[in-house]
């Protein structure tokens, strides 16, 4: 695999005007907020949420689709041709794809928090397109790259994962209204285990081996322990997808071992390129990625618990809440307070000024006050959760509040700090129609 500081070479030529990126970070950071809101509008429906729409469903999609799977697009549009080295074909697809999607995402978010059929499938429709191009975006630069097998098949993975999840999330919305899908909740489960495990863990675990060396200054980690944790991890999917339709709590037991395989050996790969890095200093950033490693562990554990039936009603609910806030939030507000200064630097760099240094770019505050309050907001809710205690959940929901608009801030202090000229579209780029 190539030593992260060489991909960084050419960076600044490959670089996507930063308004492409941006328009996906920042509607991101709001729905990091509303999310969190949302779980406190109605905190006794999230004690014993078992699917269906009202305002924890709007909740979960708030999370996964406003600021998850958000993020994710305006990072990989980024990274891949950074790392690959193969420019998109175009940028107008990119400028598309966010009209479609986040308009999309803010009407079903919506509309399963009115319980309005019609807006949800107004905007799972436009989700769905916004989510279809993006991956024909995706697919191309993976078509075109050379070499880098291990992170192509990382990608291509999570997009087989992204079209049958975007296409069982159609389902589910429409069936709602039609009622035509035999089994509506077995169909839930596999939509959640492709997202929150096919889609964004694949992608987390891919990117990580790449952003976690390059920010630890650290030579990547073998390619024959990444495929090794890309077969488990795939085989923990399929086997995952089969319990939750046809096999029962075995096969979700066999899967979610195959899934602590895969995460334990990911895990301990990447605790030694940090050992091994030459930056032993990482910040705030790092103990929320050594936290969220620690709740992608806690998470399978929990799976083989919520199987078994072993933690009672409140098990799923619990499971489903420490995957997505505790592991896959943690993780990414971790990493992403590090690529937003890290990627204003850059095109500082490109417009001709003097990349500033990042901490001239970063203010601690709001930071900390975002660490704080976002692990507080976790134990809090799950506490409450496994206690069935909806002031718990209430009073974890409103912290998270706190944390997510301080995350807030720290984005914008970055933007302040570095000028809004950033959002200016060059005239011309190579290889890209404007």
């Amino acid at each position: 695999m190539t030593y992260p500081p060489s991909v960084l070479g050419g960076a600044q030529g490959r670089l996507l005007p930063l308004s492409i990126p941006l328009r996906f970070f920042l509607p991101a950071i709001l729905f990091q907020i509303v999310a969190w809101a949302l779980i406190a509008v109605d905190p006794d429906q999230a004690t014993t949420f078992v699917g269906g729409p009202g305002p924890t469903l709007a909740a979960v999609h708030a999370l996964t689709l406003g600021v998850l799977v958000m993020v994710a697009i305006g990072a990989s549009l980024q990274i891949l041709p950074v790392v690959t080295g193969r420019d998109l074909l175009a940028l107008w697809p990119c400028r598309l794809t966010f009209w479609l999607y986040v308009p999309g995402t803010l009407i079903l978010v919506a509309g399963f928090h009115s319980v309005d059929l019609a807006t949800m499938t107004g905007g799972a429709l436009l989700v769905t397109g916004g989510l279809a191009l993006y991956t024909l975006v995706t697919a191309d630069v993976l078509r075109r790259t050379k070499g880098f097998r291990l992170l192509v098949a990382y990608n291509a993975a999570a997009l087989l994962a992204l079209v049958a999840l975007a296409g069982l999330g159609l389902a589910l919305a429409l069936d709602f209204e039609h009622g035509f899908l035999v089994d509506h909740l077995g169909v839930a489960i596999v939509h959640m285990i492709l997202g929150v495990f096919g889609f964004m863990g694949l992608l987390a675990m891919g990117y990580s081996l790449i952003l976690v060396p390059m920010f630890a200054l650290a030579q990547a980690p073998s390619e024959r322990l990444g495929w090794t944790v890309l077969i488990l991890a795939v085989a923990a999917i399929v086997v995952a997808v089969i319990g939750a339709l046809w096999a029962g709590s075995v096969a979700l037991i066999l899967a979610a071992v195959f899934g602590l395989l895969a995460a334990g050996l990911h895990i301990g790969v990447l605790v030694q390129v940090l050992r091994r890095g030459m930056r032993k200093r990482l910040g705030l950033s790092f103990i929320l990625v050594r936290a969220a490693w620690g709740a992608l562990a806690f998470t399978l554990l929990l799976s083989v618990a919520a199987a078994a039936g072993v933690l009672g009603d409140p098990g799923p609910a619990l499971f489903g809440f420490i995957a997505l806030f505790g592991w896959l939030l943690t993780f990414l507000t971790g990493i992403l307070q590090r690529i937003i200064p890290f990627l204003a630097a850059l095109h500082a760099g490109k417009e001709g000024r003097t990349p500033p240094r990042l901490s001239e770019l970063t203010v601690e505050t709001p930071l900390r006050i975002h660490a704080g309050c976002h692990l507080a907001a976790v134990a809090l809710i799950s506490v409450g959760l496994l206690l069935e205690a909806a002031m718990a959940v209430l009073i974890g929901a409103l912290v998270g509040v706190v944390g997510a608009a301080a995350f807030a801030w720290f984005a914008v202090d970055v933007l302040r700090r570095m000028g809004f000229s950033w959002l200016r579209v060059p005239a011309e780029q190579p290889g890209s129609d404007k």
